[in-house]
């Protein structure tokens, strides 16, 4: 590739401005070009092509950045124009920024910035330009395409109609997506032989424009009957090309594959000749998922290899279906870590890693557990988080022979509550995790509870009730509607609280109550508390050393978040704020209600759930 004025590759990722913390980011422009010419159309035929690509725009103050980026043809060879900053997107010459200067160029821009002077019709849009940055039509996306969101976007071609249209889609939900079209005679407006690539400005005003992928092809077409008298069997010519470039982030693997599918239907039907696909690698996906996060520390294998001791199986803290977990120590810092290490040819490790990395990352929280670093090397993906010297919550339940006292539960229990809130709530979009369970939950030298594991979790607006998914999780701490309809949701996660701090109340895990008792947790509890008897519930092991009040409000709690019906449950701030005591205790009925569900659509897919999920215990 040809990189032009402020234009640079930085690992795996094409920025088209500049982006550096040290330096003035206004008044830049930059292209990235192919560095061939490719020929769009001869004496007998015109070709088909399409050009498939994902990128992000970052505002750094979101509501007033600028100016956005275009995929362009032009005539060979490309260069950028002197005064094409701001507004004209690199594209075309404004002496004095209100008016600009013809140039050879066919461009589909993803404008950020509204400019009257260039007939712009709002901050956000897309327009098909020729010949001039005055759009001969263009669409109001009513989106900001501004936030460091992922967008997919094919660009088309076909001869026969000489239309050219362009489709646009948001990867974390293809349901958000877009499409203009206009017919252009590409013989009327270009030479034969084009430059092919993208191109980005700033003005006064500054945003990131960064190019994750791009996926180029084209290909032979009968003649269109240009010229004079074709023969009877008109020559055909082929022309293809296909540039590929390893680069699409996470969230495209996760939620782009309603552009893979746009790909293979415009661009791999059968009977089209020089066609190829994109062969996405693994680590590609995953350092644009980091690189798009907030920049923890990437290692080199061989310095998680030393910290972990070669993985020995001294070192290992736990595991679980997808991977184990080692203790390692780093020796620049002689800082402690933990190392996940995901299984080899595992692809729902690889999927749940990435949706890991792509979430915990932005996640700050002190109930947390914090993500210090990443590896991707030699068929290895690696995690390494903050070390957690007391282990798991499951651990000291069920494994330990030191009694978790009293005063310790509650906290623990109070910390998880936090986290949930703040993932439901405090952060920019809702995170529903999908595996609360103790063994997920990371005691730190304190006893400070700090939840985990975020390879199950979902990101959710949080206008949005629930989302239809594959059922994860794990048995017992599934709720029922979750279970039958498949369609994750915050009260899915309350319902999970609820198992666990009945746990953490009880000792007890959720199908074990008495040897010859078949009811799970929650229904002996509910059973005792209406018969008055909630403390006969309590841990014996703590032999009534408990404050009773606590122990009340916890196992109450605990039964009205894991409540049958989901309507009845209460919000995370709702219960918090009971166990602080803050509100009083709610009025539960003395019978456990029998819960009832509507059929599921049938396209809910439903497996098994995770018996067993990878985890330090």
């Amino acid at each position: 590739m040809i990189y032009q004025r402020d234009a640079f590759f930085d690992d795996s990722i094409v920025q088209l401005t500049k982006n550096q913390a040290d330096i003035n980011l206004k008044r830049s422009s930059g292209r990235m070009v192919y560095p061939e010419p490719v020929t769009i159309y001869d004496e007998a035929s015109v070709i088909n092509f399409t050009s498939c690509f994902s990128f992000f725009i970052y505002g750094f103050k979101r509501e007033v950045s600028a100016d956005g980026l275009a995929f362009f043809l032009s005539s060979y060879p490309s260069a950028i124009p002197d005064l094409s900053c701001g507004g004209t997107l690199g594209l075309f010459t404004s002496p004095d920024g209100n008016k600009t200067l013809p140039s050879t160029v066919v461009a589909v821009e993803f404008d950020t910035f509204f400019n009257p002077q260039y007939k712009d019709i709002s901050a956000n849009h897309i327009g098909i330009d020729v010949h001039t940055i005055y759009s001969v039509v263009q669409l109001d996306l009513k989106a900001n395409m501004r936030e460091n969101t992922t967008f997919n976007a094919c660009v088309n071609y076909r001869a026969t109609t000489k239309n050219l249209s362009v489709f646009l889609s948001n990867a974390s939900d293809p349901t958000r997506n877009w499409s203009l079209s206009h017919v252009v005679d590409l013989r009327k407006v270009l030479p034969a032989k084009v430059a092919v690539g993208f191109t980005a400005a700033t003005g006064n005003k500054t945003e990131q424009h960064s190019l994750v992928s791009w996926n180029f092809s084209s290909s032979d077409l009968s003649s269109q009957g240009y010229g004079s008298s074709p023969s009877p069997t008109p020559r055909a010519r082929h022309h293809y090309i296909f540039l590929e470039w390893l680069g699409i982030g996470a969230v495209v693997l996760l939620c782009g594959l309603g552009l893979m599918w746009f790909m293979r239907q415009h661009s791999c039907k059968k009977g089209d000749r020089g066609k190829k696909e994109v062969d996405v690698s693994i680590d590609s996906l995953i350092n644009v998922a980091f690189e798009r996060g907030s920049r923890p520390r990437r290692f080199p294998y061989r310095v998680l290899e030393s910290a972990a001791k070669n993985f020995m199986e001294e070192e290992k803290l736990g595991g679980g279906g997808f991977g184990e977990v080692y203790k390692g120590v780093l020796h620049d810092s002689q800082l402690e870590v933990a190392i996940k290490r995901i299984s080899r040819g595992s692809r729902q490790g690889k999927k749940e890693y990435i949706s890991e990395v792509t979430i915990i990352s932005r996640l700050r929280h002190r109930n947390l557990v914090q993500l210090i670093g990443y590896c991707h090397e030699k068929g290895d993906l690696l995690l390494v988080y903050e070390y957690m010297p007391n282990k798991s919550l499951n651990y000291h339940l069920y494994k330990n022979t030191r009694l978790l006292a009293w005063p310790e539960r509650y906290k623990i229990a109070l910390g998880l509550a936090s986290a949930l809130l703040y993932l439901h709530e405090g952060w920019e979009q809702c995170v529903i995790h999908r595996d609360v369970k103790p063994s997920n939950v990371m005691l730190d030298s304190g006893f400070n509870a700090k939840l985990g594991d975020f390879g199950l979790a979902k990101l959710m607006n949080h206008d949005s009730n629930r989302e239809t998914t594959v059922l994860a999780g794990t048995m017992g701490y599934i709720a029922p509607e979750y279970a039958i309809t498949g369609k994750a949701s915050k009260e899915a996660d309350v319902y999970s609280f609820g198992v666990v701090i009945l746990e953490i109340a009880c000792g007890r895990k959720p199908s074990e109550v008495e040897k010859d008792d078949q009811e799970n947790l929650a229904e002996w509890v509910w059973e005792l508390y209406g018969n008055g008897r909630c403390l006969a519930a309590a841990d014996r092991r703590l032999d009534m050393k408990f404050d009773e009040q606590q122990m009340v409000y916890l196992m109450v709690v605990g039964l009205w978040c894991a409540h049958p019906d989901r309507n009845q449950r209460p919000t995370m701030r709702q219960a918090i704020n009971v166990l602080k005591f803050d509100t009083p205790l709610p009025a539960l009925p003395p019978n456990m209600p029998i819960p009832m569900f509507h059929s599921p659509p049938r396209n809910v897919p439903a497996p098994p759930p995770n018996s067993e999920s990878c985890s330090i215990v």
